[in-house]
């Protein structure tokens, strides 16, 4: 299937579309070989250009990149890009109630399995599977070989990883590059969270104004300052660089 129109900013490329778009072409995608579904936000962005090409690349070989922020998609602008913002909180829900009314088989990483019940409750059309690793598995060569047995073993139509940036994004092409991997995977950090009611959305005109960090801010402090106040600032220096580069201003 043909990648939708595609918008460059900041060293990613970012897929155009709508949440129900991208609903439809994972679900209609041949996933042979296995792809995967990546939504970077500000925090993403600051964490790829810290990181450099080694982070980057688990970006780039993305089957889809869809822009998780509105904050993203604003600063855009000013570069002259349009980010169609598709969130992965939006993305999943709406991809598990269309996959349970659909009967589909999926995996689900990261989350403990009584979160992954009260999933499976809310979307009873569901046959799910799911694998909780241990924390740092993803430093462990071992434990990341036992995550992707599961995985193969198996066989969802789809698999969600719930297991934080950039850990998923690392397991999901270390999948890529194993030739018995099928299907899609999508990289969604906290969405289950969301679905189980461990965290809460912020209210929808809360996020029309691109405030949903402040709200997750407010709602947990102490873990989410350091993110918040420190890291995701550094998003604006990365946006003046790219208006003040030769290109941007030819």
């Amino acid at each position: 299937m043909a990648a939708p129109n595609r918008a460059a900013f900041l060293g990613l490329q970012f897929d155009g579309g709508s949440t129900e778009t991208a609903i439809e072409e994972i679900l209609g995608a041949n996933a042979t070989p296995f792809i995967y579904v990546v939504t970077p936000n500000v925090q993403h962005v600051v964490e790829i250009h810290e990181q450099g090409e080694v982070l980057r690349a688990k970006y780039a070989a993305a089957w889809r990149t869809y822009c998780d922020s509105r904050v993203l998609g604003k600063l855009a602008r000013l570069c002259g890009a349009k980010l169609d913002v598709v969130t992965g909180s939006d993305l999943t829900a709406g991809l598990l109630a269309r996959a349970s009314e659909l009967g589909r088989k999926i995996a689900i990483v990261g989350p403990s399995a009584s979160d992954c019940a009260i999933v499976g409750r809310r979307f009873p059309g569901l046959e799910i599977a799911s694998y909780t690793p241990p924390m740092g598995f993803i430093a462990s060569d071992a434990e990341v070989e036992k995550c992707i047995a599961f995985i193969l073993g198996v066989g969802a139509n789809i698999t969600f990883l719930a297991i934080g940036s950039p850990q998923q994004e690392i397991l999901a092409y270390r999948l890529l590059k194993n030739p018995e991997a099928r299907g899609v995977a999508l990289c969604i950090g906290a969405s289950i969270d969301f679905l189980t009611g461990k965290q809460q959305r912020a209210p929808l005109w809360v996020q029309h104004w691109g405030l949903e960090w402040a709200h997750r801010l407010l709602s947990d402090p102490k873990r989410l300052a350091k993110r918040y106040l420190v890291k995701c600032p550094k998003i604006f220096g990365l946006v003046v660089a790219q208006m003040m580069s030769p290109r941007f201003r030819s």
